[in-house]
């Protein structure tokens, strides 16, 4: 049967890692035969600061992928991430333009376009448009509007954006260490692919990924993203505060947040600490989700990842926090990756391998900025069937 290679890469502001997966047509999942990792430089917050820096950071990263995959990286799908990655939700409206008052792909495109012009944002890119949902004469199409009949069409669309300054920097430092970036994909989404289901997505659910510096957080209902934000405060904080709280070094520190340390410091100052910290975390969060009024309305509850959802405390002050059901998604729930995933903080990069189906003909459901207009048909037929995990 035909393969084909498909590699991720994604900065954050700790690590650089990359997957090499190879599909087979008609798998769902890639076969994961390489990885690679290297401490990240030049990032603060998830957003570059230094392009020779991040650049050094992914090409150590690529080398030790080629090596231990034997294949030779030359172009990858990006995440993109960081405290300027962002949504916003408008509206527009079109009038049905055939004499018969079919809907057609011009008007949904027609109506998603004056969507975007009523958005306002300066310094930013859209990376992704994503339809939420749509009003045919007023009432509520469920499903796709193609094909049905009436004179006005309205949409409500998620725009996904992040500032056109990093988006440049971290073309920058890719074409640098000699990449070709093939797609870039919002953190949050492209681990939705690996993590979530259709049930989980279409009841309402959370996915936080929680890393070093920044806290990533996408919203689902209805099979759609609804909202996602980035929050500049992550897990290395924690581990400040366990060493300045017991003045212990940070190498013992960091041991000690994530339980793989047993010394005889009070147990009971240590989860204060911990727990201070992320009750400010999840605080940000339930004041998100008030925002966009689903606090406690997510039945799918909340799914952790990221390096930071490896505390023993976090699903319990999540559910307290929250008031919604937590989990902490593990790599072993997923045995496709053959045991190279080592830790939670790999489902972003694993979900760039996954939309590389869509670089080799199927298509990738999170529309990049790039395509959208030419695939707007394929992003209708494939919304319910090319996004399941």
């Amino acid at each position: 049967m035909a393969k084909h290679i498909s590699v991720g890469i994604d900065i954050g502001t700790t690590a650089t890692r990359v997957v090499v997966g190879e599909f087979v047509r008609g798998e769902k999942f890639p076969k994961i035969i390489g990885v690679g990792f290297s401490e990240s430089h030049g990032l603060r917050h998830g957003y570059i600061t230094n392009i020779e820096k991040a650049a050094g950071s992914i090409r150590r990263a690529v080398n030790s992928a080629e090596k231990n995959s034997g294949v030779k990286i030359r172009k990858a799908i990006f995440s993109i991430g960081g405290v300027s990655l962002g949504s916003e939700i408008t509206y527009g409206s079109t009038i049905i333009s055939k004499a018969d008052s079919e809907v057609t792909v011009l008007d949904v495109s027609k109506a998603i376009t004056e969507s975007e012009n009523n958005l306002e944002i300066i310094n930013k890119r859209v990376i992704h448009t994503l339809p939420v949902s749509f009003k045919l004469d007023g009432k509520e199409v469920t499903g796709r509007p193609e094909g049905m009949k009436g004179i006005k069409l309205e949409v409500k669309t998620l725009f996904v954006t992040c500032l056109e300054q990093h988006l440049e920097d971290m073309i920058a430092a890719a074409t640098e260490a000699g990449i070709e970036v093939l797609d870039i994909i919002a953190g949050p989404l492209a681990s939705s692919l690996v993590i979530l289901n259709s049930k989980q997505k279409n009841a309402g659910c959370l996915v936080a990924d929680i890393g070093g510096e920044t806290v990533s957080i996408a919203v689902f209902e209805n099979n759609t993203p609804i909202s996602l934000h980035v929050f500049s405060i992550g897990s290395t904080e924690i581990t400040h505060d366990i060493a300045l709280g017991l003045k212990i070094a940070l190498e013992e520190a960091e041991n000690l947040k994530i339980g793989s340390l047993i010394n005889s410091y009070p147990k009971k100052k240590l989860e204060q600490i911990i727990t201070a910290r992320l009750s400010d975390i999840f605080e940000l969060i339930e004041g998100h989700l008030k925002k966009i009024k689903r606090s406690g309305l997510l039945p799918a509850g909340v799914l952790l990842i990221g390096g930071g959802s490896n505390m023993s405390l976090v699903e319990n002050i999540s559910k307290n926090i929250l008031n919604l059901p937590a989990k902490v998604i593990t790599p072993e729930m997923f045995p496709y990756s053959k045991g190279k995933i080592k830790n939670a903080g790999w489902f972003t990069v694993l979900g760039l391998s996954i939309a590389g189906r869509d670089v080799y003909g199927q298509d990738f459901s999170y529309n990049s900025f790039r395509r959208f207009i030419r695939n707007i048909k394929n992003f209708f037929k494939s919304i319910g069937n090319q996004l399941l995990p």
